[in-house]
């Protein structure tokens, strides 16, 4: 059973920083592309940022483009997000899923608030 486990939000102000963590399981990691997604509230979930199997050809959305960065440990089957300069429309439940997203196993996501 494929299944993602996300963690490292929480309430920051703005333009603080976090990093999430995302890891995976119940799947060969390194044979699939990642993706960060979030949901912001009354919204639907958006696509946010991929990563190539092999840790390459990092591709960022506009809104997050130049503030967040994209990484991944396939020795720990694991994803990373690290969010810089963040912003309150930030302010969403963060997961992680391959990209193209499987949509059976999409996990609990991790809050992050951002305050002004």
């Amino acid at each position: 059973q494929v299944q993602f486990v996300e963690s490292g939000g929480g309430l920051v102000e703005v333009g603080g920083s976090l990093r999430l963590s995302c890891a995976a399981s119940g799947l060969q990691f390194i044979r699939y592309n990642m993706g960060w997604y979030r949901r912001a509230p009354g919204k639907a979930r958006e696509f946010l940022a991929r990563i190539h199997r092999n840790g390459g050809n990092p591709y960022y959305e506009n809104p997050i483009k130049g503030r967040f960065t994209i990484s991944r440990d396939n020795t720990k089957n694991s994803i990373y997000l690290q969010m810089n300069n963040l912003k309150p429309e930030d302010t969403a439940v963060y997961y992680c899923n391959t990209d193209p997203p499987q949509h059976n196993a999409w996990g609990q996501g991790t809050q992050v608030t951002v305050s002004d």
